[in-house]
């Protein structure tokens, strides 16, 4: 991430959350997590897509439990259910604040173009299956230009989806982090 890890006030694991090994606990501390460092000014949602030291500013997840085929966005109905725990834990957030956003990313490795539709249908099923309501979720394709595995080839772990809670980044006027939001 383009934040020093370093200076992160929270530990990696529960910055980057990695969704095969993490308890459901560190799920939705990571979607419900404040900023990790105080927000200037509120940012449009085009500035949050396609500005990833403003993304970073928010911790994730790593859909590395779904396995993408090269050149493939298909999601099998075998693998729906790992992305139960990421529903709960969406579903644990909009019970609390109806209004939440959450960006659900896609990614491909070297191989793959800049429209990977990766993120679309995970947002298609969390919506279908898990009847999470598709206006909290916003999709964005990255392609190859944010790599979790440097190469210059095909790599399973490149081809992966990452899900963050954005509410805070887009919110007029934010306040120190981890500050409630203004009332509406």
């Amino acid at each position: 991430p383009a934040l020093a890890i370093a200076a992160l006030t929270i530990p990696r694991e529960r910055y980057i959350v990695e969704a095969e090994t993490a308890p459901p606990e560190y799920i939705y501390g990571a979607l419900m997590a404040p900023p990790v460092e105080a927000l200037p000014r509120a940012y449009t949602l085009d500035e949050i897509r396609y500005n990833p030291e403003v993304r970073d500013r928010m911790p994730r997840i790593d859909l590395d439990t779904i396995t993408f085929d090269l050149g493939s966005w298909e999601i099998t109905p075998d693998q729906y259910d790992r992305l139960a725990p990421i529903a709960e834990g969406i579903r644990r957030a909009i019970s609390q604040n109806p209004n939440e956003v959450f960006l659900i990313e896609g990614h491909t490795d070297a191989t793959g173009n800049e429209e990977d539709r990766r993120a679309e249908a995970v947002s298609v099923i969390l919506s279908d299956q898990f009847q999470i309501p598709p206006e909290i979720l916003t999709t964005q394709g990255y392609g190859c230009q944010q790599m979790k595995i440097p190469s210059p080839g095909p790599e399973r772990a490149n081809r992966r989806v990452t899900v963050r809670r954005i509410t805070p980044l887009l919110q007029q006027g934010q306040l120190d982090a981890g500050a409630p939001p203004p009332p509406q």
